[in-house]
C-alpha cells in the first residue's frame, strides 16, 4: 500500500483554562495509507517516561502499522514538567482529532486503536480507564464516545504506582510534584472496569525498568472483569525494544530480539478477529 504525505498537526492545550499547559506544544504525525475503502487506525504513544519521546517507538512503528493495513498517527504528548493530567488530553485531543477526520482519511471510526510503549502504554491505558470519566468531561468539550479508545496495543507498559513493581519516574512525571497525594488514581489496575477497551498486550520476563508485573497486573485486572485479551510474555529481550528488530536497533545494535519481532504480526492476527 502507498503511503500519503505526512502532516504534522497542533493540538489544542487550553484544557478549559483548568490546567496551565502553556510550555507545552502537543501534536500529531499522521502516517495515512491510500485504500479505495475505510481501515482502522493506530494512534501511538511512544515511551520515554514522560520525560522524553521515544523516536525508535514512534515513525517506524508507524511504517509497520501501515505495511499491516494500519493507518497510523504518532502522538507527541505532554511531557514533564506538565500538570496532570495534561497528557491524558492530549491523547483524548488526538482520538477526537481522528474520529472527526474519519471520512476525509477514509478511517474506520469505530475501529480506533491505541498504542503505547513503556509510559505511553501507562498513557493509553489511562484512556482506557477514564474516557467516560468526569476528569476528562470537565477539561474539554467532548462526549465520551468521541474520545472513546475501541482497542488498545500495549507494549511493555507501565501499568503500576505499587512501589514494589512501578517505574518510579514515569509515575512521577506524569503527576507533577504537585499531584503526588493522587498516586493511587494512576495505578491503571485498580481502576479497570467493565468499559475499558479489548486488549493486545506483550512484555518480556527479563525487562530490567518495567518489570513483568506491570502487564501480569493489568493481564489479572482484565480477566476479573471479563476484558477479552491477549498477551504474549517473551522469555527473552530487554527494555524498550519497539519492533525488536534492525530497524529500530539503537547505535550499539542493542534491542534486537528475533523471538519479539514477532508482535506486530501477531497483533494484526489478533485484531483481523475483532
Amino acid at each position: 500500500m502507498s503511503e500519503k504525505k505526512s502532516e504534522i498537526i497542533q493540538l489544542p492545550v487550553n484544557y478549559s483554562g483548568k490546567i496551565d499547559n502553556s510550555n507545552q506544544k502537543p501534536f500529531v504525525k499522521t502516517f495515512l495509507i491510500e485504500s479505495d475503502k475505510k481501515l482502522p487506525a493506530v494512534i501511538i504513544c511512544p515511551g520515554g517516561g514522560y520525560e522524553h519521546l521515544s523516536e525508535r517507538e514512534g515513525e517506524p512503528v508507524a511504517k509497520k502499522m501501515n505495511a499491516l493495513g494500519f493507518h497510523a498517527v504518532v502522538l507527541n504528548y505532554s511531557l514533564a514538567p506538565m500538570e496532570f493530567p495534561a497528557a491524558l488530553c492530549d491523547l483524548a485531543e488526538a482520538v477526537v482529532l481522528v474520529r472527526k477526520n474519519a471520512d476525509a482519511w477514509n478511517i474506520d471510526a469505530d475501529k480506533v486503536i491505541i498504542a503505547g510503549f513503556s509510559a505511553g502504554g501507562h498513557l493509553a491505558a489511562s484512556l482506557g480507564c477514564y474516557w467516560r470519566s468526569g476528569i476528562l468531561q470537565d477539561l474539554l468539550p467532548y462526549t465520551p464516545d468521541e474520545a472513546k479508545p475501541n482497542f488498545l496495543l500495549l507494549c511493555y507498559p507501565v501499568i503500576t504506582s505499587d512501589e514494589n513493581y512501578c517505574h518510579e519516574s514515569s509515575i512521577r512525571n506524569v503527576l507533577g510534584k504537585n499531584n503526588l497525594d493522587v498516586r493511587e488514581f494512576v495505578s491503571i489496575e485498580e481502576h479497570i472496569d467493565s468499559n475499558f477497551p479489548e486488549t493486545f498486550v506483550w512484555h518480556t520476563a527479563m525487562d530490567e525498568s518495567v518489570p513483568l508485573e506491570n502487564t501480569l497486573r493489568l493481564v489479572s485486572a482484565l480477566r476479573r472483569e471479563g476484558i477479552s485479551f491477549e498477551c504474549h510474555i517473551f522469555e527473552r529481550g530487554c527494555h524498550g525494544l519497539a519492533l525488536a528488530n534492525a530497524k529500530t536497533a539503537k547505535a550499539d545494535g542493542s534491542c534486537q530480539e528475533k523471538e519479539c519481532s514477532v508482535w506486530p504480526e501477531l497483533f494484526r492476527n489478533w485484531f483481523e478477529k475483532k
